[in-house]
């Protein structure tokens, strides 16, 4: 095992601008604006200008009440999309959901719509401008499940589909197989007619949404265990190499870990044949280190914007590692950040990263504190 790089240094990138913002789960760019969900109440969501990267400015935010967080945006055109979710012990009035804003003026955010969830509320969603691929929770289900919303109509969200995994339903008498909401949706991501859906321990599932009223499942894949730590994403790539159709799926490094070691990492998944999805390669940085509690190592989750053979991918404590699958069966790594910590903290969690495809600029989030815009330079 390696040393830890230092902070701030840096191989294949170069700081434009950091912003001292606090800690988020999700960082989401268009045009001249980055929206940003933050981790920890009151901070709710942040839209920043980011038309001059050395001299970023926060132009408006949205406050939650204490023990709710919305730490996870979306946006399309002037619809801007924030979850609502539990964060800590939940106060009397807690109303976890989906909130829905018009965002045509940046300084001025106001809320059109909303779309009510029960228990925890919606954890983390895809969105495309007319549909919304979410987790939310729902009265009779175990643990957050897959739900289609239409939203062509941002003032009337309505369901258009779900799908669950069997066991979750136990209203409908179904009976989990795992331990408490192990077993549970993360957020599904859609490519054409299919949606790749993370499950936690559950691992992934692929869904045909060709008929999006009835998601069926045609295949899946779940490591966990033997390997202790949760699915997060199930990115998949949109291009095919080697001939190749391929999903780069990341585990979350967690406190709800099935084995003490080893941390989470990044896979390499071959979905050619989408019914029997065959891992064919890990991706770990060189200088793992064991589990710690206080300060998360292992890998967390990709760009969800894909553009050529490099992936960018947050690492907590491991900063951003840029992650080279032109040889799918042997990624390799070409490029590092190591952020220094935000204002006010003494150790980095790389929590979030944005490509910005139109400039090829990054937006790296920190769960603890700061935003640092990046270019690789290779």
């Amino acid at each position: 095992m390696t040393e830890r790089e230092p902070y701030g240094t840096s191989k294949g990138f170069r700081q434009l601008g950091h912003i001292d913002v606090p800690g988020g789960g999700q960082v989401v760019v268009q045009g001249d604006y980055a929206y940003v969900g933050h981790l920890e109440p009151p901070h709710g969501t942040s839209i920043v200008d980011i038309s001059d990267p050395a001299n970023l400015k926060v132009v408006s935010h949205i406050e939650v009440p204490e023990s709710t967080h919305s730490h996870k945006v979306r946006v399309h055109g002037d619809v801007m999309l924030v979850n609502n979710e539990r964060y800590g012990v939940a106060k009397n009035g807690f109303q976890g959901g989906l909130k829905i804003y018009d965002v045509a003026d940046k300084a001025h955010p106001r809320e059109i719509g909303f779309y009510r969830a029960a228990g925890t509320g919606v954890h983390r969603f895809d969105f495309d401008g007319d549909y919304v691929y979410f987790s939310p929770q729902v009265e009779g289900y175990v643990g957050n499940i897959m739900m289609i919303l239409d939203l062509k109509d941002p003032t009337r969200p309505e369901e258009v589909s779900r799908w669950w995994m069997p066991g979750q339903w136990t209203a409908g008498g179904e009976t989990p197989t795992w331990k408490g909401v192990r077993h549970r949706c993360h957020h599904p991501l859609r490519l054409g007619d299919r949606l790749y859906t993370s499950y936690w321990h559950g691992g992934f599932v692929i869904l045909d949404i060709s008929d999006m009223s009835r998601p069926r499942s045609v295949g899946g894949l779940d490591w966990s265990p033997p390997y202790p730590c949760p699915t997060h994403t199930a990115l998949p790539i949109p291009q095919t190499i080697q001939g190749r159709r391929l999903l780069v799926v990341t585990d979350e490094e967690v406190v709800d870990r099935l084995t003490p070691a080893p941390n989470a990492f990044m896979w390499i998944v071959d979905i050619t044949e989408e019914t029997r999805p065959v891992p064919i390669a890990t991706f770990r940085v060189p200088n793992d280190e064991p589990f710690n509690v206080d300060e998360w190592f292992g890998s967390h989750q990709p760009q969800e914007q894909v553009d050529g053979n490099t992936i960018f991918v947050t690492w907590f404590a491991g900063g951003l590692r840029a992650v080279d699958i032109s040889d799918p069966y042997g990624p390799r790594e070409i490029g590092y950040y190591m952020p220094e910590p935000g204002q006010g903290e003494s150790i980095v969690q790389s929590n979030d990263v944005f490509l910005d495809r139109s400039n090829g600029r990054l937006y790296l989030l920190d769960r603890l504190a700061g935003l640092d815009v990046l270019e690789f330079t290779g």
